[in-house]
């Protein structure tokens, strides 16, 4: 047997729902004084599908706290034999996870279990996001005057951005700090809430509907400094240019912002 073809029995065994063994496979392996073929390969089995489920875990510990060690396993079991690993890297384990559970469950308790779920892997991408060049207020300083209305920005790289219609965050907060649990209520009216990685550090916010609009029409409809004042004049009337400078300060402080490339 080629060390490719024996390369790919071993993972077929490894990944495989049962533990049954070639034959072929079998004959190719030599058991020790305390240890037959049989019984090590199905360590090894045993042992990678115990490694996915640690990962999902690790991914997802607030759907763990939700639901406890005997339903995660069984869930995390099921997306597992759903969605086997396909990427050299098991950090993209988790991705498809969000929509399994909206497939897998009953919508009454797959809607909130769902958005935790998108919330965690938002941590997870922002996480791993590209550095990106965050706009700084040193950068914000050196801006001529005149150059101010005209100015747009989008999101830094590592932003993620969820609309929560659940206590999705109270419940995430709670597992972090190994609260009690605070039980799964639906939001009077849905929330924005932003996770993203500045200077290492993953951090994250809800924002109110007046913030999350004025960043949404800055970085997604494309409104200068201008438009955004002219906009916000509506609410703040004469105070809209100061209330516009202060939210812009605190998302450049908070590294949520890089400049827009013409």
């Amino acid at each position: 047997m080629r060390l490719t073809d024996w390369q790919l029995a071993f993972e077929q065994h490894v990944t495989a729902e049962t533990l049954a063994l070639s034959d072929g496979f079998a004959a190719t392996l030599l058991g020790g004084p305390t240890l037959e073929v049989g019984t090590g390969l199905a360590i090894y089995h045993n042992a990678y599908r115990a490694r996915l489920q640690e990962v999902l875990q690790h991914d997802f510990s607030a759907i763990h706290y939700w639901l406890g060690d005997e339903e995660f396993a069984s869930l995390s079991q099921a997306y597992v034999r759903r969605y086997p690993s396909t990427h050299f890297s098991l950090r993209w384990l988790g991705q498809r996870f969000p929509a399994f559970i909206l497939e897998h469950l009953v919508a009454e308790q797959s809607a909130p279990l769902a958005e935790l779920a998108r919330l965690e892997w938002a941590f997870t991408l922002a996480f791993d996001a590209p550095a990106g060049e965050p706009l700084t207020l040193e950068r914000m300083a050196l801006l001529p005057p005149e150059d101010w209305p005209g100015l747009q920005v989008t999101l830094a790289a590592s932003v993620q951005q969820l609309l929560c219609h659940f206590n999705t965050v109270a419940i995430w907060r709670a597992s972090k700090y190994e609260e009690p649990f605070p039980g799964s209520q639906a939001l009077e009216s849905t929330r924005i809430c932003l996770v993203w990685r500045h200077q290492q550090v993953c951090r994250y916010r809800s924002l109110e509907a007046a913030e999350a609009c004025a960043l949404a029409g800055m970085v997604t409809t494309g409104w200068n400094f201008s438009e955004l004042c002219g906009e916000l004049a509506a609410i703040y009337a004469e105070g809209a240019p100061l209330q516009a400078v202060t939210w812009l300060k605190q998302w450049v402080q908070e590294g949520l912002l890089e400049g827009r490339v013409s």
